[in-house]
């Protein structure tokens, strides 16, 4: 029998925006996956904090405020200084301020660590499939 696979999100930094994450919420349940949902305003030391208790497969954070490349730096370096070293980040949301080349912001986020890097507006069944497809199931 194969296990649930285990996922902390939340929306990083100074960040409120709150429909996105519950739509993402309810889209992972729904997918079977179990969900831990930090909801708005979390630091990176919250979502490596859930992570080691839950026992995390994934972390997923988004943001809508246009600071993600700011607040997402250093993630995965964090996280594998407190042993998360296997876990998969991903991130998604309105990542930059002002408009950027979506391409240019992927490669950016990719090459601080994270796994998948989606742009706003990104239908769950997106993420949904790529978690599917990087844990084999």
């Amino acid at each position: 029998m194969q296990k649930t696979l285990t996922m902390v999100m939340g929306v990083i930094g100074a960040d409120v925006h709150v429909v996105g994450n519950q739509i993402l919420d309810f889209a992972f349940n729904n997918a079977g996956f179990k969900v831990v949902n930090l909801g708005v305003m979390v630091s990176q030391k919250e979502f490596i904090e859930a992570a080691i208790e839950a026992d995390a497969d994934i972390i997923v954070v988004s943001s809508l405020y246009g600071h993600g490349e700011i607040d997402c730096r250093g993630l995965r370096e964090k996280c594998e200084e407190a042993g998360l070293k296997d876990i998969k980040l991903y991130v998604g949301g309105n990542l930059v301020v002002g408009k950027s080349d979506f391409e240019t912001v992927k490669e950016e986020f990719l090459q601080m660590g994270y796994d998948r890097v989606y742009p706003p507006g990104t239908d769950p069944k997106v993420s949904i499939e790529d978690i599917k497809k990087d844990f084999c199931m």
